[in-house]
């Protein structure tokens, strides 16, 4: 039911995460939502007191009134660009949304899972990076792994464009 959900998005603010957010933004979200920006990290926590912590539970959740602030990659290691940071406040405020970030260390495909059952999401929306076969068997799919794991539907959504 609109405005009683709780939507992830996994963006690691690639051209391909980014159109996944625009896409959830504007077909999914509804007034009310509560929509989760997941970012993870592969490289270790950030050197400070909460790190071991950080590391199994993720970052504490973080206002979109915080993403802004000029610590946030020293203390998460995040860099929100400004065409993620625009694409956010208008959707927040257009369709009075609230917008909150959580962020994991470690393998994006457990994480993503983990972030999941947490958030309790009622749904998860992500990009495809477009790799090929030969990739795919290599380096395996994140998409692939979250969408057989995970408790939730999930959307995998493709570039314009995208060719396999």
């Amino acid at each position: 039911m609109p405005g009683d959900r709780n939507i992830g998005v996994a963006v690691d603010f690639s051209v391909s995460s980014k159109f996944a957010l625009k896409w959830a933004l504007d077909n999914l979200a509804d007034k009310g939502d509560r929509v989760v920006v997941i970012h993870v990290n592969q490289n270790k926590a950030p050197e400070s007191g909460q790190s071991q912590l950080w590391e199994q539970s993720g970052s504490p959740l973080i206002p979109l009134s915080e993403f802004r602030v000029s610590n946030l990659s020293k203390l998460y290691d995040l860099n929100p660009d400004a065409e993620t940071l625009d694409l956010l406040d208008t959707a927040s405020r257009q369709k009075e949304l609230e917008v909150i970030a959580k962020v994991y260390w470690g393998d994006a495909r457990e994480k993503l899972c983990d972030a999941v059952e947490e958030l309790k999401l009622d749904s998860l929306v992500m990009g495809s990076r477009g790799l090929g076969q030969l990739k795919r068997v290599f380096l395996g799919s994140v998409s692939n792994y979250v969408i057989s794991t995970a408790n939730c539907p999930v959307t995998v959504v493709k570039e314009p464009g995208f060719k396999p």
